[in-house]
């Protein structure tokens, strides 16, 4: 029994230096979790079966160590954000995805173009953040998870908008295009490549430099938080706004039956009284709140976050972007900067699809003023006027002021980013 401490001593070092071990084990070796669908975590439920077989046949991937640098573009519908990805699409080094959490909005919330509820908008959230973190691990297999019908044989042709991404419709993923089949077209893409293999996609992400994803399904950059503050990721964020203004009517003209309510108001002058409001709250709100938070320079995004005005983009396209790839740290190549030469300069006949890139960048921007009646304008500007003021965006006092394009409506800002 006088021995009986040093026993205790013994046994306790002995425990520490397993627990250090096994630490040192943990934190050393690649570290990549197949998580198993569940209610709890936002995700679906399904059969164990299925999950343990996406985890098994699913590759353990190596750490990233910030080798990389991450991209995503967080922005709202309506906001230019299929022009800013483009940016990052014709980068030879970029692997570039179009939405890819489109899939779990129509997974978890069937039917549901743009939910006004604010249970549903953040329940997607865990599933999203769960969903992003596997793809910049350029772990496509869990995109398996909210593909409907799921892929068999990693094999699917039900991704959305697959066409946009430039990755997925070139060799190794698709190896049916000729020299002449370099610059297809989306649609012309999903015919000449058939079925998509998430396999090669995988590999295809692998042997990129860096990942960019676009997205207008979270609504604030401080959901992102537990990715941005992932040493693993190497995580920056790009946040684009726009005019709400120029968002409400760009809307109203490309979605024509949700806004039908806004367009009735614009031809007749009378306000329907049972008009979605929210539609438009729903922006200014999440632009406040999102913006507020990177203004403020948390620590978690010290060189992690640049604000970009869509107006900014559209006027100087070539400066912008060399500013936003300045920021990231990566080198800015010649596909880019043909692409923005060629894109940024196109007449009424170019920009027919509404989700085209090709159009006058400049002109665009400025569409709004004349697509919009006084009357809806001056009602923006009361109920974004917070918003509108945080961004530099003028109130237009009559429409002779809100017609005339010699009165620049957007104030000079340099929102610097946060470094």
């Amino acid at each position: 029994m006088q021995c009986s401490w040093k026993a205790v001593l013994l046994l306790a070092l002995a425990s520490i230096a397993i627990q250090y071990t096994a630490i040192r084990t943990f934190t050393a070796k690649s570290f990549h979790s197949c998580p198993i669908p569940n209610p709890v975590n936002c995700s679906l439920s399904q059969d164990i079966d299925v999950a343990d077989r996406l985890c098994d046949e699913s590759p353990t991937l190596a750490y990233n160590l910030s080798r990389k640098t991450h991209v995503l573009i967080l922005a709202t519908t309506r906001s230019g954000s299929s022009f800013v990805g483009q940016l990052f699409n014709q980068h030879f080094d970029v692997f570039y995805l179009f939405e890819p959490l489109y899939h779990v909005q129509y997974t978890l919330i069937p039917k549901l173009t743009q939910s006004k509820s604010t249970t549903d908008r953040r329940g997607m959230l865990g599933a999203s953040r769960d969903l992003l973190r596997s793809l910049y691990d350029c772990d496509l297999y869990f995109l398996e998870n909210y593909i409907k019908p799921q892929p068999v044989n990693h094999t699917t042709d039900r991704l959305f908008r697959r066409g946009a991404s430039k990755a997925l419709c070139s060799p190794p993923v698709c190896e049916s295009l000729g020299a002449v089949d370099l610059h297809l077209e989306e649609g012309d893409c999903v015919k000449k490549c058939g079925t998509l293999n998430l396999t090669l996609a995988t590999e295809s992400c692998r042997e990129h430099g860096h990942v960019a994803i676009k997205t207008v399904r979270v609504p604030e950059v401080s959901d992102l938080r537990a990715l941005v503050e992932d040493p693993r990721l190497n995580l920056k964020v790009i946040q684009l706004v726009r005019d709400p203004r120029g968002i409400l009517a760009s809307r109203s003209e490309t979605f024509r039956d949700t806004y039908r309510l806004w367009r009735i108001w614009d031809g007749t002058g009378r306000k329907p009284y049972n008009l979605d409001v929210t539609q438009l709250t729903t922006v200014c709100e999440d632009f406040w709140n999102s913006v507020s938070t990177g203004l403020n320079r948390p620590p978690w995004l010290k060189g992690k976050y640049m604000l970009v005005r869509y107006e900014d983009l559209a006027r100087n396209p070539m400066k912008k972007t060399e500013e936003i790839y300045d920021f990231l740290g990566i080198p800015m190549d010649s596909n880019v900067e043909r692409w923005i030469q060629n894109n940024t300069r196109g007449d009424r006949s170019s920009s027919k699809h509404k989700y085209g890139t090709v159009r006058n960048s400049a002109a665009t921007a400025e569409k709004w003023r004349f697509r919009l009646s006084y009357e809806i304008v001056a009602f923006t500007q009361h109920a974004c006027q917070q918003v509108l003021a945080q961004l530099g965006y003028k109130t237009a006092g009559s429409e002779e002021e809100l017609k005339n394009l010699s009165i620049s409506l957007v104030e000079e800002r340099d929102f610097l980013p946060f470094s």
